[in-house]
C-alpha cells in the first residue's frame, strides 16, 4: 500500500468513492451527502495477511528479547529498529551459496563446498562520538569477537579509544557553562566531560611513538637509496621499490598493538587484522601531535593513497557486502563510496539523527545512495532516525550478541574473497 511521490498531477483533486444509496449513512437525511461520502466513504479491504501494528505487552514478559521482538509492528522508529535487525541478520547470514553457479563464472566458484564457505563482508562505521560515550564497549564487543571486516571512523575516534586507556572520561551534562569549563581545562562533549590532562598524557604517549615511526620510516628510505645507489647502470627495472611511507589505517594499526589494552577498540582491530580507515586522520589530537612533531623534525609522511586503494579494493574483492553506519558526514560517504566500486553494498543499515531538507550527505537516505549505485538496486536498506547511543546496544544485542560462539564456529572456514583463503 504506497504511493510514489508526485503519482497524481497537483491540479488533479482525488475523488471517494461515493456511498451506495441503501447505505445507513446515506439513508440519514440529515447528513449533507459530501460530508457523509467525504468523512465516511469506503474503504479498500486489508490483505489478510497484512501486518498489523500491535506493541509489547508487558502482561505476557518483559524480557529485551520479547521487548525487541515487538519492535518491528510497534511502528515509527520502533519498526525502523525491528527492520534494521533483520537487515543485519541477512547480511551475516550471506553465503555465495546462495547464488546459483551459472555459466561464465568463476570455475573456482563451482564446488558448492567452497561457496557455502564465502561471506559478505562487513563494512562498520562510526563517527567520534559514539568513541566518546559509552558505546565504545558495544563497538569493543564487536571488534574482540571479529563479527566486523572493516573498521571507518574520524580521528577522534582513534584518539579517544588511546586516551580512555590512559585517562578516564567524566559524565557531565549539556547545560554546563562553558566559559566556566574552559576556565578549568575541561572539555565538554555533549555531557561528558575531559579534562585536557587527558589530551596532555596523551601527547606524552604519542610523542615518542611518532618519532619511533619517523626514525623506521628514515631508515626505510635510507635503505631504499642505498639500494638505488648500488644500480651500476643507474636503472631502476629490476629493483623492486617499496613504499617507505606508512598509511594512516598502519599507523591506527601500530597505535592498537602499542597500547596493549583489551579496553581499546583498536587493540582488538590490530589483533584479529581489522583494517581501521580514517582519512581525516590529522582532523583532530593526532593532527595536533603531527603538526607539533613537523617543527621539531618534519619530512614524517603518511601516505592516504594506499589507503585510498586499501578500502576500494576490499569492497572490490567481495562477493557480497554489507555496512553498518552509526552517524554520517565522513566515515557515511567513505564507506559508501567504497562500496560504490562494487556498484553498491547488498545491504545496509544507517544509524542518525540527519534530515534530507538540506541536501546534506548525513542526512541523505539508503534511496538516494542507490541513485549513486552506493547501495544496490536490488537491496532492501535501513535507516534508523535515532541516537545510536539508545537503539544500537539494542541492535546488538538482538544480532551480534545472540551467537558470538555460533559465529565463530561457523565463519572458521569462511573468507569474503576466494583468495582471501591462500
Amino acid at each position: 500500500l504506497t504511493m510514489a511521490a508526485n503519482s497524481y498531477k497537483t491540479d488533479e483533486i482525488p475523488t471517494y468513492k461515493p456511498l451506495s444509496a441503501d447505505s445507513a449513512v446515506s439513508a440519514n437525511s440529515h447528513i449533507p451527502s459530501v460530508a457523509a461520502s467525504a468523512v465516511l466513504g469506503e474503504s479498500e479491504s486489508m490483505p489478510d495477511d497484512h501486518p498489523i501494528c500491535k506493541g509489547h505487552d508487558f502482561q505476557t514478559s518483559n524480557s529485551i528479547d520479547s521487548i525487541m521482538a515487538s519492535m518491528l509492528n510497534t511502528g515509527f522508529q520502533a519498526t525502523n529498529v525491528g527492520k534494521a535487525v533483520e537487515e543485519i541478520h541477512r547480511m551475516r547470514k550471506w553465503r555465495l551459496s546462495d547464488v546459483p553457479w551459472k555459466e561464465g563464472d568463476d570455475e573456482a566458484l563451482k564446488d558448492p563446498a567452497v561457496r557455502k564457505n564465502i561471506r559478505a563482508r562487513i563494512f562498520f562505521a562510526y563517527t567520534s562520538n559514539q568513541i566518546s560515550c559509552g558505546q565504545r564497549e558495544v563497538i569493543n564487543f564487536l571488534a574482540r569477537h571479529k563479527m566486523i571486516d572493516v573498521i571507518v571512523t574520524t580521528a577522534g575516534g582513534i584518539e579517544e579509544d588511546i586516551m580512555k586507556c590512559i585517562e578516564h572520561t567524566y559524565m557531565g551534562d549539556f547545560k554546563l557553562n562553558g566559559r566556566e569549563l574552559r576556565k578549568k581545562g575541561i572539555n565538554r562533549i555533549g555531557n561528558l566531560l575531559v579534562p585536557n590532562k587527558n589530551y596532555c598524557k596523551f601527547e606524552d604517549w604519542m610523542s615518542p611513538l611518532i618519532s619511533k615511526m619517523h626514525d623506521e620510516q628514515d631508515a626505510k628510505w635510507m635503505e631504499q637509496a642505498k639500494e638505488l645507489a648500488a644500480m651500476k647502470d643507474g636503472s631502476t627495472e629490476d629493483l623492486p621499490l617499496k613504499p617507505f611511507a606508512i598509511t594512516p589505517s598502519e599507523f591506527i594499526t601500530r597505535l592498537g598493538k602499542e597500547i596493549d589494552n583489551e579496553e581499546s577498540v583498536l587493540y582488538w582491530a590490530s589483533k584479529n587484522d581489522i583494517p581501521v580507515f580514517c582519512p581525516a586522520l590529522t582532523d583532530g589530537s593526532v593532527g595536533d601531535m603531527l603538526y607539533f612533531h613537523s617543527y621539531k623534525r618534519p619530512g614524517f609522511v603518511l601516505d592516504i593513497a594506499r589507503d585510498i586503494r586499501g578500502i576500494n579494493d576490499l569492497s572490490v574483492q567481495s562477493y557480497a557486502s554489507g555496512q553498518i553506519i552509526i552517524g554520517g558526514g565522513l566515515v557515511k560517504h567513505h564507506t559508501c563510496n567504497a562500496n560504490l566500486m562494487r556498484n553498491g553494498a547488498d545491504y545496509s543499515v544507517y544509524v542518525n539523527t540527519g534530515h534530507e531538507f538540506d541536501g546534506s550527505d548525513g542526512g541523505a537516505s539508503p534511496d538516494e545512495a542507490i541513485s549513486w549505485g552506493k547501495i544496490r538496486i536490488t537491496a532492501d536498506p535501513v535507516k534508523v532516525c535515532a541516537d545510536a547511543t539508545i537503539v544500537f546496544p539494542l541492535i546488538v544485542s538482538q544480532t551480534f550478541a545472540k551467537d558470538v560462539e555460533e559465529w565463530k564456529e561457523s565463519t572458521k572456514d569462511c573468507v569474503c574473497w576466494l583468495e582471501d583463503a591462500k
